[in-house]
């Protein structure tokens, strides 16, 4: 096991996790609503990353010192917005605690290095703001620090520090209102996580980068924590207080400036604006502040010496062409809709679904949450099928809490009839005749489910006992037994008429493949006249999921 790292190791860390940042800096920008939502944070913390890459390309030597100096210097002098400089803090601090360290680092040392990292970051911050990427490496250090003694492999302690700050991302939108209202995550957060990711793929051996899979960056919904740019469609560009993101470096300082001057200068930049940080020392100062008056800025750090590497962008003219973009591909139509278990959700991405949110027998979404999910549909129009009757009245109320929207509710009352209603659109036809459509495709359509009893009791026309095996259709129980295949059979033949030809089988999260294949197979023994297929379903509580068409 993997009880220290030395300098080496920890180099090859630093370069996959900003490889790994690099490959996935665009899924970051997609999430950008905080400060601002200018869809950049993914790019300005892949960039910083790439100029401590770069310095830290010119290091002969390979000693903590040496790999700690240039990994900071670096990233500071590359960072780029408020997360490209909370990042360069990050590393800054961590590197502050490696340097100084004997030539194998514990997870205790890591730990503390973690520490470090977190509080440079919190004060390079004019006003933290929790539940940003600031919250994200607080949770994972003070994680690090209660577990770096029992926890001392690294092969244990690192997954152990990002499933902690999987758990933190997933409260961001919980702490930040903006992110809760957009319905994602905090970009730099998922950057972090990104980046601890890429550590420990070094670590284990494997400097091989990819995607980073949706359901380890959030606990939330996957299709949630990644979107597209539409995210930003509902951001108000009143939101944008100060319209101009100022950066520069303050180099050469007069001999007279002080480090009580650099105070000085962060308290002038907070009163002309927000998201303000600076950070260095007597031999470079860092600035970034968002600001209506940069001039002002930029006189302000004239005082203390001379001003490289000038960059002031037009935040709300950024905003404001991605705003057209968003519009100029927005389309007539779209669909929406409700259900549990991956197999399920990934069977209505390939019908051309646009968005799938979580829900269905114990788990009903609120109207609310059916309204944001439609909110991020780039579409004039838009079909939610509930695919549960308990959902159907949540989706109507939807109606009201959605602004430059309209809502058709196809009242699916079962996962096979929203695939029935799924099938049904046609992009070329108008959307009351794809709501006139999809509804009589309902009647195709005759659905089933098989789950077992949780409890004792009698209810239509079955004596039933804890345990036992039932089937039914939307209304009633049709079948039970003691198992589960029996009851699928004796399910089928309730629900079975003359018109219908197909039956298919969609197995859940308690099934394997290989014993769905074999119902399957007894299904179409004793009903020859039918064709029978399967599906992964993934879904929980329910054994089988039945369609008869």
């Amino acid at each position: 096991m993997q009880k220290t790292i030395n300098c080496a190791l920890f180099r090859k860390m630093v370069l996959v996790g900003a490889k790994q940042l690099d490959v996935n800096r665009t899924k970051v920008d997609a999430l950008n609503v905080f400060p601002v939502p200018d869809g950049d944070t993914g790019t300005n913390m892949s960039l910083t990353m790439q100029s401590a890459i770069k310095e830290l390309s010119n290091c002969a030597g390979n000693t903590f010192p040496e790999v700690c100096d240039c990994i900071s210097k670096g990233a500071l002098r590359g960072a780029r917005g408020n997360s490209g400089v909370i990042l360069s803090q990050i590393f800054r601090g961590i590197c502050s605690v490696l340097r100084d360290s004997k030539p194998e680092v514990d997870t205790k040392t890591f730990a503390r290095a973690m520490e470090a990292g977190t509080k440079v970051a919190y004060n390079a911050v004019s006003i933290p703001k929790e539940g940003t990427i600031l919250t994200v490496v607080r949770m994972m250090s003070e994680f690090a620090l209660k577990n770096a003694g029992k926890l001392r492999d690294f092969e244990v302690f690192l997954p152990a520090v990002i499933e902690e700050g999987d758990r933190a991302l997933a409260k961001t939108p919980d702490l930040l209102p903006v992110l809760k209202k957009a319905g994602v995550v905090d970009s730099g957060g998922v950057g972090l996580m990104t980046i601890m990711r890429g550590f420990l793929a070094a670590l284990m051996g494997d400097e091989t980068v990819s995607e980073v899979p949706l359901d380890a960056a959030s606990q939330q919904n996957p299709d949630d924590v990644f979107g597209d740019n539409s995210e930003i469609i509902n951001m108000d560009l009143g939101d944008i207080q100060f319209a101009y993101c100022t950066e520069f470096f303050v180099i050469n300082l007069k001999k007279s400036t002080t480090l009580a001057d650099i105070d000085k200068l962060k308290e002038s930049l907070m009163g002309i604006g927000d998201s303000v940080i600076c950070i260095g020392d007597l031999e470079m100062i860092k600035v970034h502040v968002h600001t209506n008056t940069p001039g002002i800025a930029l006189t302000y750090a004239l005082e203390l010496g001379e001003l490289d590497r000038i960059k002031i962008e037009n935040m709300l003219e950024e905003n404001r062409e991605l705003k057209a973009k968003i519009a100029a591909e927005k389309k007539d139509q779209g669909m929406l809709a409700i259900c549990t278990g991956q197999g399920l959700s990934d069977i209505f991405k390939d019908l051309y679904i646009d968005r799938v949110i979580e829900g269905g027998q114990t788990m009903n979404p609120s109207a609310s949450d059916i309204a944001n999910a439609v909110q991020k549909i780039n579409a004039e129009n838009v079909f939610v099928f509930p695919n549960n009757k308990n959902i159907i009245l949540a989706a109507e109320q939807a109606k009201a809490l959605v602004e430059n929207r309209k809502i058709h509710v196809i009242p699916t009352k079962n996962v096979p009839q929203g695939f029935a209603a799924a099938l049904a659109f046609d992009p070329e036809a108008s959307a009351e005749e794809n709501k006139t459509n999809m509804i009589h495709a309902l009647d195709n359509v005759r659905a089933g489910s098989v789950t077992h009893a949780v409890r004792t009791t009698n209810v239509n026309g079955f004596a039933i006992k804890e345990g036992d095996i039932i089937g039914l259709d939307d209304k009633k129980i049709l079948a039970k037994s003691s198992d589960i295949d029996e009851t699928v059979l004796k399910l089928i033949d309730k629900l079975k008429d003359d018109s219908h030809e197909v039956i298919t089988l969609y197995y859940g999260q308690d099934v394997t493949e290989q014993e769905a294949e074999k119902l399957a197979a007894k299904v179409q023994d004793a009903f020859p006249s039918f064709d029978v297929d399967y599906h992964y379903g993934g879904q929980a509580v329910y054994y089988y999921l039945l369609s008869l068409e």
